[in-house]
């Protein structure tokens, strides 16, 4: 850090300490545009160019006075990467909070921003180089530096901008710096550890799309089995009986019946058990439905049926953020997922618009992604040595019931990082927790709040996983089991209907057999076939 500081220094013009907010606009960065530099009073904040809904209103008007600074960086020709650097005006805590993506990025969440300006963070985020959607990206076609900026070169450039700014701001840089991020900006987090190993000091990554040309190529497969012809598409209306069966062969394996599946790994549902006997209903499928839906949770393969990628695991079909938006839709191809492999395989993989499932073969596509898009999208080395030796800690989770990225391949790159690294030393900076009940990022039939996206009210280590984390790097106390919160109709102020342990990857909850099972203390944190815990 200091090393980058004095580089910096040698071609950069910063105000001295105690500068208004307004003077940043005259720093000089090497390939960067400071465009914005503002003092926004308390409470004041109002975002021109994003939609607001009444809650972040809310969350608005409670931040404090902050320095808004908004740039452009291009580090190469064809770069435009937004950034914006928010710096408390009073009480800054020393320190920094980067923010993650979705998707395929292209916007700025000043609701992220908002949750750590309150809390008095520094915080930074960006666009990764475009604007637009999470599920666009047009604007790859042939433009090889946007892909780059999008897959790792952004992150680390808002990074240091923001701690130089910081600098020039303050008078100093982050005593400590933390990233945040899921699915893309868990890929984006794996990111930062592998190549960027100075960046951040703690990192969060939560249900991480690191193996990016895989997940996709997985996506593409399963997607053409669905797309195949109308008798293979499983219409959106039958998921609740798909969720029924399910539910009725692996939920009360952990003793309690609760519309959770604690460990669908251990669940051996069979998808042919839902073959309808006679004619078809809402209520069974046919043999042609059985065959997609038994695709969906093995995944997509090649054509030596080999696995590309993990398929999903059972249980949590239903909700708003299960399987209706993310892998059915509305009709086939309209899910959520057939957007981000058509715009992965036309924009990036094949440069070609028209490109459609059955143009290319599985192995085709899976060839060509990984030779053109794997160094740059893919975060996949489990030698997070540099990393480790700095002092970094890194958290990992992942919903069991994620129906856009595969839990499993979670559990497989931690399950790498412990190979290469050895259990003894990977048990010193990484943790792994597997939420049960919980899609992707957030929501399901299970607690899925525990404090993966760090906003107000603050609470502790035990019931916060971004508190752990600090608690981690600040203090060297390693997390253990961390409670999560289910809220009634998912709004805090309604109270709470539910709280469970969240264990350290491999323990699972296991209800005492006495208690309140919507209470969290009614279960035990245990490894496998054993009465250990891991207490609080």
């Amino acid at each position: 850090m200091r090393g980058l500081l004095i580089a910096l220094a040698a071609v950069c013009t910063l105000p001295s300490f105690g500068a208004t907010c307004e003077s940043l606009r005259g720093v000089e960065f090497p390939h960067t545009k400071i465009v914005l530099a503002e003092a926004v009073a308390a409470g004041e904040f109002q975002p021109a160019d994003q939609k607001v809904s009444p809650q972040q209103a809310a969350q608005y008007k409670r931040l404090p006075a902050f320095c808004r600074v908004a740039a452009e960086i291009m580090p190469t020709g064809d770069s435009q990467i937004g950034v914006e650097v928010w710096m408390p005006a009073a009480h800054w805590n020393q320190k920094l909070q980067g923010e993650g993506n979705g998707g395929f990025a292209g916007s700025i969440s000043f609701n992220q921003m908002a949750g750590a300006l309150a809390r008095n963070y520094v915080t930074v985020a960006t666009d990764t180089g475009h604007q637009g959607s999470a599920t666009d990206a047009e604007w790859a076609l042939k433009h090889p530096e946007k892909i780059i900026d999008f897959g790792y070169r952004g992150i680390h450039e808002m990074t240091t901008a923001a701690k130089a700014l910081a600098q020039a701001f303050y008078g100093e840089t982050p005593q400590r710096s933390y990233f945040v991020g899921c699915s893309d900006g868990g890929r984006e987090a794996l990111m930062e550890a592998q190549r960027f190993p100075g960046d951040y000091d703690g990192i969060l990554a939560g249900a991480p799309a690191n193996n990016w040309t895989h997940l996709l190529t997985a996506g593409a497969d399963v997607t053409a089995t669905l797309m195949k012809d109308d008798a293979s598409y499983i219409p959106s209306s039958k998921i609740p009986a798909i969720s029924k069966a399910v539910l009725g062969a692996c939920d009360a394996q952990d003793g309690v019946k609760d519309g959770i599946v604690n460990d669908p790994s251990k669940c051996n549902f069979d998808a042919s058990a839902l073959l309808c006997a006679g004619a078809e209903t809402e209520a069974c499928l046919t043999a042609a439905q059985v065959r997609s839906l038994k695709k969906i949770y093995a995944g997509g393969l090649d054509s030596k049926r080999k696995p590309i990628f993990p398929g999903l695991m059972p249980g949590g079909e239903e909700g708003d953020g299960g399987w209706k938006n993310w892998v059915l839709g509305t009709d086939r191809g309209k899910g959520e997922g057939s957007s981000y492999v058509n715009g992965f395989f036309r924009n990036m993989v094949f440069d070609n618009p028209a490109w459609t499932h059955g143009t290319t073969t599985v192995d085709m596509d899976l060839q060509t992604a990984d030779e053109k898009m794997a160094k740059h999208l893919n975060a996949n080395d489990p030698n997070l040595r540099a990393f480790e030796k700095r002092g970094g800690k890194l958290i990992l989770y992942h919903g069991w019931n994620d129906p856009a990225i595969s839990p499993l391949n979670t559990i497989d790159y931690y399950n790498r990082v412990l190979a290469k690294m050895g259990p003894g030393d990977a048990e010193k900076f990484v943790r792994l927790y597997m939420v049960p009940g919980m899609q992707h990022c957030y929501g399901g039939p299970g607690p899925s709040a525990f404090g993966q996206f760090p906003t107000l009210p603050e609470k502790s280590a035990d019931s916060n996983i971004y508190a752990a984390l600090e608690q981690w790097v600040e203090k060297g106390m390693g997390p253990s089991d961390i409670q999560a919160t289910k809220y009634t109709e998912g709004n805090p102020a309604k109270g709470v209907a539910m709280t469970r342990p969240l264990c350290t990857y491999p323990k699972v909850a296991r209800y005492k057999g006495t208690g309140d099972t919507n209470d969290a203390g009614s279960f035990v944190c245990a490894g496998e076939g054993s009465s250990e815990t891991t207490g609080h």
